[in-house]
């Protein structure tokens, strides 16, 4: 089943149970990232600010040419420490460079296996230092960049030197290894392969600086990240502790990153997802939510955004955690994305159980979303779009109702003339399942015709897509017949001059 079929049909509620709509809302995430930028960074490169009598004016004007390099890779392999150190030195600083560093012509050279050997000279650790940092800068670049480096034997000598007495030296091959990891998971797990986690892990003290930390931190991330395939359980299980106690730790950065490990945790298998939620660490995160730091409030979104989109049994962990209450806040964000990130969470919750939707209710989130809807850009509207409507599936009459109560109706017609076919179809979906449930207790079909909805709807049956065409026809067919023909079973009761709204509603509606 395609990406949009499977989204789509998670919205179809009859015959499918709560798991199975949350399951396939989940299974179309990619739509919430597609063509964005990633938050993280995968690779990071070693870029010091250096001043201009630091360097030969030919590398400060990126005017390097083969010859230069083929001079530096001879020289770099003299019996002269010095002479070596200063060719290592002017290669280091040649990848470090901002623009269009000449790492192809290095690797061509046959520099890099140079840099490797300059890892085992243990008597001059400035040399293995420089050696490591022109390795780490080669491995940023491309996935055929990173490969040379592995080729020539860099990550056992990474990972040897990760317990260097030399702590500049130590985080400089972390640094490399978080690279290399970063490049993808055949990568990330031929360096979990090669021995990381022990040695890493035990690099983890309370009186190491907190930059050193950050670079641990961030190293760990890439070791959980990318899912196809996802990383090996029994790593995961061996980093998780790891990752419990750096989050708990004051400086942000280190949050930040611990955080997307969390994230990439999640969104990979639902084996990982639990070994997660069974830590309990989910309280803690969700206190993130009220962090004043935007790089560490999104990971965390993500995190418990994908453990909601698993069981009701797991959701609700989440919810009794406090997941609802920063949701106030956050869905006011100044920043887009974490709006946009913080929906989609809630429309994971909004696809659980009668029970679940209650809680968003009582938590007054239904006017945010239909503000959302009003007032955000598309990608995030979207988003709004499938939380409410996911509502008309897996909510009660009552629930319905109050929805309608709130402006619903409005919010949803508003976006039916959007370019996107699929969330047309939701829209469709969403009031066509609010005619059939509560459109023979309040008049809803007056609602969709006041705010223009009816023409709207009209104008999609000669829609391209033929799922946009049957909705919009059986919505027109059924309930809004031609003069006549009304099903007696959907028009409100009329007494006298005015129709009854009845329903079972508390008397003033809910009291949020």
């Amino acid at each position: 089943m395609s990406s949009s079929s499977s989204r789509k049909a998670s919205y179809k509620h009859q015959g499918k149970d709560v798991a199975e709509l949350r399951k396939k809302r989940h299974e179309d995430v990619i739509e919430l990232r597609r063509n964005k930028k990633d938050e993280q960074l995968i690779k990071r490169r070693n870029m010091p600010i250096v001043t201009e009598d630091s360097e030969p004016e030919h590398v400060r004007n990126q005017e390097v040419g083969i010859e230069y390099i083929q001079q530096l890779a001879l020289e770099a392999t003299s019996a002269n420490i010095a002479e070596q150190q200063k060719a290592v030195v002017s290669i280091r600083r040649m990848v470090a460079s901002r623009k269009n560093p000449p790492i192809n012509e290095v690797i061509r050279v046959g520099f890099v296996p140079i840099l490797v050997r300059c890892l085992t000279m243990k008597d001059f650790p400035h040399l293995q230092f420089e050696a490591a940092w022109a390795l780490t800068n080669i491995a940023s670049g491309t996935s055929e960049q990173t490969e040379a480096v592995v080729q020539s034997g860099a990550v056992p000598m990474f990972i040897h030197l990760l317990s260097s007495p030399y702590i500049n030296l130590s985080e400089q091959c972390m640094w490399a290894l978080g690279n290399i990891a970063g490049d993808g998971p055949q990568m990330r797990d031929f360096v979990v392969s090669c021995g990381i986690i022990p040695p890493l892990l035990r690099l983890i003290q309370a009186d190491n600086p907190a930059a050193f930390l950050r670079t641990i931190s961030w190293t760990l991330s890439n070791l959980c990240r990318n899912k196809d395939p996802p990383p090996a359980l029994d790593a995961i299980r061996q980093i998780l502790p790891a990752l419990i106690y750096l989050i708990k730790h004051n400086d942000r950065e280190v949050k930040a990153d611990v955080c997307w490990a969390f994230a990439f945790i999640c969104d990979s298998t639902a084996e990982l997802m639990n070994l997660v939620v069974l830590s309990d660490i989910i309280p803690y995160i969700t206190s993130l939510l009220e962090s004043d730091y935007s790089k560490v409030i999104l990971p965390a979104l993500r995190a418990l955004g994908s453990i909601v989109s698993g069981t009701d049994e797991q959701t609700q962990i989440v919810l009794d955690a406090g997941f609802l209450g920063p949701l106030q806040t956050l869905l006011q964000h100044r920043k887009e994305n974490i709006v946009r990130e913080a929906m989609w969470g809630l429309s994971n919750v909004t696809a659980g159980n009668a029970n679940q939707v209650e809680m968003v209710i009582r938590a007054n989130l239904i006017p945010l979303i239909i503000n959302v809807m009003k007032t955000r850009t598309f990608k995030t509207q979207k988003e709004a779009a499938w939380a409410l409507c996911n509502m008309t599936a897996s909510g009660n009459p009552e629930q319905m109702m109050f929805l309608v109560q709130l402006g619903a109706i409005p919010a949803m017609c508003d976006l039916l003339d959007c370019k996107e076919t699929q969330i047309v179809m939701v829209l469709l979906d969403g009031i066509q399942n609010i005619l059939k449930v509560v459109g023979n207790r309040i008049d809803v079909r007056a609602l969709i015709e006041e705010c223009k909805g009816l023409d709207k709807i009209e104008a999609l049956q000669h829609h391209q897509n033929t799922e946009v065409y049957k909705l919009a026809f059986n919505i027109i067919d059924k309930y809004f017949p031609t003069p006549g023909d009304e099903d007696e079973s959907i028009v409100p009761e009329n007494r006298g001059q005015a129709y009854s709204f009845e329903s079972s509603l508390p008397q003033g509606g809910f009291r949020l």
